[in-house]
């Protein structure tokens, strides 16, 4: 490959220097993050399989709360984004408004569903599992007591997004390590009852997130209100929302929460049948698995936050050629990135030995099977991920429901109900097959991206005939 062609797909370094300088303060944030939820899992893992199987499935229920709750904030961010490349503050208080008012109602329901039924949502991801009926009993326990903290996790993930989608992503990083640290503390305080505090076991972790979260919302209302940045609203006047605008995103937005949907909804079913594979050291072995795969998936986070500043940004500048080319340049990096990180994610199976020592040999097995699966496929990844961002960052959210949607429920669920019901596999060798649909994701994907209806700029004026943005390219198209 020339040196010309070399520059045409990957661009200049300045370029991956400025991508790194957004990407790498959040990416630093999810580190931290990672490393203390690594750090809880090996607390609850001196609890015992089965123990640290019930706070598992738990969170993968909690999972689809999270996953809904970043793709809402996510929609607001993508506006967020281009209305700070346009300088425009009214239009930025309004994403604004439309991430917390959007955060905050679906917080409230999900809250309400593991008040009333968490032996039922527990039940569902433990069906045929030999430990099925302790799971229930300390897992629902977990779930009642720790998803108090979604609605104040809301309002920070809206305030510490809105940070790091306008460039300033250092405030949000320190916060929420301040907080994760404050987690990690209170968990060895509150699970082994040291300090003279009571020995609450699983209870200490849910009451540890808790206390936590709460303080990490009340760090972002005292530094926004003090710093008052573009897109700051008092909470008093949240809904004064210009509701045709709001409209306007949650149409693009509930496209964008119908593929994330789709996606959590294939993980989820995929966790449920490989709990299903044997007893509580299936679903710890899994769940310690994915406690240090966590650490690596960073760069998805950081993907999608560069991509959204840096190609949402031009956009928003109506320099769209730019952004044509920057998007090219995000996802040949990310293919890089995904590779270097997959070989470090292989050299931590040194790891799990003294990280997970409590566990039995079998779970210690799955764990290793699982991040070896993970490690091959991080490039690929790391590449749909930048696929994601690029369609995100100029508002077109249809090649989500068409890669997700798509590729879901014609290949994915039916081949995991095949294998689960009609081959005696075990879970890690399940997931590897399935997720070989994502090169299918991958080639759909790029052919939609080619078609460039992401070169938007969504903060031009609406047209008053279609409500629709103005969507003017130039002349000169180039391929992706």
């Amino acid at each position: 490959m020339t040196t010309q062609l070399l520059h045409k797909k990957f661009g200049p370094a300045s370029f991956y220097r400025a991508a790194l300088a957004v990407a790498l303060p959040v990416m630093a944030q999810q580190l931290i993050q990672s490393l203390v939820s690594l750090i809880d899992n090996f607390m609850v893992a001196g609890l015992g399989d089965a123990k640290m199987a019930s706070v598992n499935v738990a969170n993968q229920v909690n999972f689809i709360f999270f996953v809904l709750m970043f793709t809402l904030s996510g929609a607001g961010g993508v506006y967020m984004s281009q209305y700070n490349g346009a300088k425009d503050k009214e239009g930025m208080q309004q994403a604004f408004r439309f991430k917390a008012i959007t955060t905050l109602f679906i917080s409230t329901l999900f809250l309400l569903l593991c008040q009333i039924f968490p032996e039922h949502l527990i039940g569902i991801m433990t069906i045929g599992n030999s430990a099925r009926d302790e799971l229930i009993a300390v897992g629902a326990v977990y779930m009642r007591t720790v998803s108090w903290f979604f609605i104040p996790m809301a309002l920070s993930q809206s305030i510490g997004s809105a940070f790091r989608e306008i460039g300033r992503p250092k405030a949000p990083l320190v916060i929420s390590v301040c907080a994760t640290l404050l987690n990690t503390f209170l968990n060895w305080v509150l699970i082994y009852g040291n300090l003279g505090a009571p020995r609450l076991e699983v209870l200490g972790a849910a009451w540890a997130t808790n206390i936590a979260r709460a303080a990490e919302l009340i760090a972002f209302m005292v530094y926004v209100r003090y710093k008052k940045p573009a897109f700051y609203v008092s909470l008093f006047r949240l809904l004064d929302a210009r509701w045709k605008l709001f409209g306007e995103i949650l149409r693009k937005s509930g496209l964008m929460v119908l593929s994330e949907a789709t996606w959590v909804v294939s993980e989820t079913v995929l966790a449920a049948l490989y709990n299903g594979r044997g007893g509580a050291e299936i679903v710890a072995g899994m769940g310690a698995g994915w406690a240090i795969a966590n650490i690596f998936f960073l760069i998805f986070t950081g993907i999608h936050v560069s991509t959204g500043v840096i190609v949402g940004g031009a956009l928003g500048g109506d320099r769209l050629d730019e952004a044509r080319d920057k998007a090219r340049w995000m996802q040949s990096g990310s293919i890089v990135a995904g590779a270097f990180l997959g070989l470090l994610q292989m050299a931590s199976l040194l790891l799990i030995p003294i990280v997970f020592a409590n566990l039995t040999a079998e779970a210690l097995l799955v764990t290793r099977g699982l991040l070896v699966v993970i490690s091959i496929y991080l490039p690929l990844w790391s590449l749909l991920n930048a696929q994601f961002a690029v369609s995100r960052s100029g508002g077109d959210m249809m090649m989500g429901v068409v890669v997700d949607v798509g590729v879901t429920y014609v290949v994915f669920i039916p081949g995991a109900f095949a294998l689960a019901l009609l081959t005696p596999i075990g879970p890690v060798l399940l997931f590897a097959i399935l997720k070989l649909s994502d090169f299918l994701k991958f080639a759909v994907a790029r052919f939609w991206l080619k078609k460039e209806l992401w070169v938007v700029n969504l903060a031009k004026p609406v047209d008053r005939q279609s409500e629709r943005p103005t969507n003017q390219r130039s002349d000169q198209t180039t391929a992706h």
